[in-house]
Order: structure tokens, then sequence, then C-alpha cells
């Protein structure tokens, strides 16, 4: 059985990226905390798949709504930073991802994806997990699911803002709605 990790400090990380800007850069949790920045840390199986891009860029399309609520989003892959800017460059027609609003990190040594306990390890891959993350570097929201099964942007944009209201929510409660 896994340890509980909600509640508890978040692994902290540091990986290489590909930032917004297509240049090779790193990315790490404690940056984000140090802006006080909520942290939106997803990972998916691999470059160049057919469910993948569908999240990458649909959470790329919503990035300013993250934006706003003063959170960074972070995609990661065990693939390579190369691998992760040649499926950027690819445009999306051609079931890439052209260009996207957050950086995409590479855990390549696959250290991050077992800290959070999406590795596959006998694949080299990690599920796709989706982990919120406040400015204090507490993990509040951990989601894993099968990699045939996309996530849904509304609800990740719901879950944070029920977080950031600090508050008891409940079932079904929208952003403007009364809290408990």
């Amino acid at each position: 059985m896994t340890e509980r990790m909600v509640g508890k400090q978040a692994p902290r990380f540091e990986m290489d990226a590909v930032l917004a800007t297509k240049e090779f850069g790193k990315v790490n949790l404690e940056d984000n905390m140090k802006n006080d920045k909520w942290t939106v840390l997803f990972f998916y199986p691999m470059d160049f798949t057919y469910v993948c891009p569908t999240e990458i860029t649909a959470l790329s399309d919503r990035y300013e709504e993250f934006e706003e609520l003063d959170a960074e989003v972070i995609g990661v892959s065990t693939d390579t930073i190369h691998t992760h800017l040649a499926w950027i460059k690819t445009d999306r027609k051609d079931n890439g991802l052209g260009a996207i609003k957050y950086s995409l990190a590479a855990d390549t040594n696959h250290s991050v994806s077992r800290d959070y306990g999406v590795l596959i390890e006998e694949e080299g891959i990690a599920l796709r997990g989706l982990f919120i993350i406040n400015p204090g570097g507490e993990l509040q929201y951990a989601v894993v699911n099968h990699n045939n099964i996309g996530r849904d942007v509304d609800e990740t944009l719901r879950v944070l803002q029920a977080l950031q209201t600090g508050e008891l929510c409940p079932v079904n409660w929208k952003p403007g709605q009364s809290t408990l």
C-alpha cells in the first residue's frame, strides 16, 4: 500500500524542461513557492501519443485562467526535453502540440514520477496523475487515473478554486456559490 501524500509537504523537484518560450530551462517547486504560486503538476505517459495532446493543448488553451488564479501549470513525462521540443514544433493538425503556454518537464531518470507514485516501473512511463500544491508546498489534491482516459480542465479549475476558498465546499460546488 502506498503512503498518503495529500495534506503533507509535496515532494520537491527540479527538472529540465522546455519552457513556454521554446527554450530549454529548469522548473522546480521551490520557485513557485517563493513566488507565492499554486502549482498544478500533471503527469502524462508519452509524447507523440493520442490522448496526451488533447489534454496538454486544452490546458494551454485555458492557461490564462490558471494564471488568474496564481497557479503555474507544469506537464511532466519521462521523455526528454528534445522529444518535448520536437512535439511542440509539430503542428496540432499533425498530432503535435504547436505552441503551448507552460513548461513541459523531462523526468528522464523517473525520480519525480516515482516520488509522486505515478511511475509504471516496468514500462518506464507515468500514469495520468494530477497534483495541486499550495504556495506553502503542501499537496492539496491528487488524482491518478488510467492512461486511456483524459482529464477535465473544467474540473481541475473547479478544484483549484475550491481549494483557494479555504472553506468547506459541498458536492457539485461551483465558483460563486456559497460554501458551508
